[in-house]
């Protein structure tokens, strides 16, 4: 571990706050994308390896449709505890607290993820993966790295148009949390990041 590291998570950290509070959803979510580009394309701590460097033009979106942007209210839901593992930071675990409604995609968990501090995980799996996105799932909220567009007290604000790929898309050496059944929807979200034809590697 260097202090790149610290960099590039004090520079994702910033997009999502900047995207949290921009008037504009959208104006906040090409911010949000742009920022990406940005570190992806230079940043030492960037999942691309040189080669992928090398040839990249931009993570490829779907266009931003505000209909799938959702304040949307975490209702209960019974306990849960799953844990996962992974090969870099061994077993992670995951207590549901609670589900929300996504319109008439249907209804998903939300968890909190264990470790230092916590924070709120919230992956996707949707018709789409394994054909335009990531074959695992998406994230579209993980606060422990800054992922989060705000809510209050009882509601959350979930924006497909942010569901983003974790690390292990990019380079098969990652390891990462993918979406458990309750996280599965059989509809596709034609929205967020997709797969650049014939997918990162």
């Amino acid at each position: 571990m260097t202090l790149t590291l610290l960099d590039w998570r004090r520079r994702v950290a910033g997009l999502w706050t900047a995207a949290r509070s921009a008037a504009d959803p959208e104006a906040g979510w090409r911010t949000w994308r742009d920022g990406r580009d940005e570190l992806f394309a230079a940043h030492p701590d960037s999942p691309l390896d040189e080669a992928a460097r090398a040839a990249f033009t931009g993570l490829p979106y779907a266009p931003y449709d505000p209909a799938l942007r959702f304040e949307a209210h975490l209702q209960p839901a019974d306990p849960q505890r799953l844990d996962v593992p992974t090969a870099a930071d061994g077993v992670v675990a995951l207590d549901r607290i609670g589900t929300v409604a996504l319109g008439e995609l249907g209804r998903i968990d939300v968890w909190w993820i264990g470790g230092y501090g916590g924070g709120v995980f919230l992956p996707l799996k949707d018709g789409t993966a394994g054909a335009t996105t990531y074959g695992g799932g998406r994230y579209l909220l993980d606060t422990i790295k800054g992922a989060d567009l705000g809510g209050d007290g009882e509601r959350l604000v979930v924006d497909l148009n942010f569901a983003y790929h974790p690390s292990c898309t990019y380079d098969p050496r990652w390891s990462c949390p993918l979406a458990p059944e309750g996280n599965r929807l059989t509809a596709p979200v034609a929205a967020g990041e997709q797969l650049p034809p014939g997918g990162w590697y």
